[in-house]
């Protein structure tokens, strides 16, 4: 005869529960996010050389062109050129490249959709923006100084010929170039958070490169007083209060003070940086 044993082991479910983590991510790993998002797409490396290659080459055709002018009527115009000037001209064509890398810094997650896994990641949204415009701001800041660098080093010969050497203990000559810097800076900052007001590439960039540089021109041919006072505010006539030292015919001038150029293009930055980051935190991704 047979006994029966039972048992009393307890029977243990087939999936046992996890328990909820509570991660929190941290602005470091947004940033580390955001540099890796960056230097993965191939647009970003081209961007950067371009920027690099244009400014270098037109520094290097102003360079080049100064035998020209000085057989010119104008030749008079060398003894009040600032070599720095030179160097540093081909920036409104870094302007271009820059601004189009910070369009695509943001608008370029909107139409993949990987903005939205990384805004799940970063609820509050804010911080993504920020780690966005310091990114740009250094990279910026890198290829300026190299383009800069490079622009020196190609046209150091050609100057040379007409004691046209920045001396780099000059106050002037590092105005120009920190003006530069300066501006390319904002100029991207610019783009990025029109970008992100947006979330199109190609209405950013056409915004961003009709304000940046397109409008003076334009408006140039209006000749009414007001058309006038509002060209001296935009961003291009701004910056040339303070990386302009000279009254030559090589570089463009500005009604403005240095400073008061310098506020007139903190303004353009700012102020889409701050709407971009208000409508960032309220509207659906």
């Amino acid at each position: 005869m047979s006994t029966v044993v039972e048992t009393t082991e307890p029977v243990r479910p087939r999936h046992a529960p996890f328990a909820p983590v509570h991660a929190r991510l941290s602005f470091a790993g947004v940033m580390r996010g955001e540099w890796i998002k960056m230097f993965s797409l191939r647009s970003t490396w081209w961007v950067l050389g371009i920027a690099a290659a244009l400014m270098t080459l037109f520094a290097l055709g102003q360079a080049m062109s100064l035998d020209l002018l000085a057989e010119s009527p104008g030749a008079a115009a060398l003894t009040t050129v600032h070599g720095a000037e030179i160097v540093s001209g081909g920036y409104p064509l870094g302007t271009v490249t820059i601004a189009v890398l910070g369009a695509l810094l943001i608008t370029g997650e909107y139409s993949t959709g990987m903005i939205r896994s990384t805004l799940t990641a970063v609820p509050t949204r804010v911080p993504v923006l920020l780690a966005k415009t310091i990114a740009l701001a250094v990279v910026t800041v890198v290829t300026s100084v190299t383009s800069l660098a490079l622009s020196s080093l190609v046209t150091r010969s050609l100057l040379a010929e007409y004691d046209l050497v920045p001396a780099l203990d000059g106050a002037q000559t590092w105005q120009i170039y920190g003006g530069v810097i300066y501006f390319l800076v904002a100029a991207a900052l610019f783009a990025l958070g029109i970008g992100t007001l947006l979330r199109s590439t190609a209405a950013t960039v056409t915004v961003a490169l009709t304000v940046l540089l397109l409008l003076p021109g334009i408006l140039s041919f209006i000749t009414l007083d007001w058309v006038e006072t509002v060209v001296t505010y935009l961003p291009m006539p701004a910056a040339a209060a303070f990386v302009t030292v000279s009254d030559s015919t090589l570089a463009d001038s500005s009604d403005l003070a240095p400073w008061t150029g310098v506020l007139v293009v903190a303004a353009y930055a700012v102020l889409p940086m701050v709407a971009a980051a208000v409508v960032l935190r309220r509207r659906d991704a």
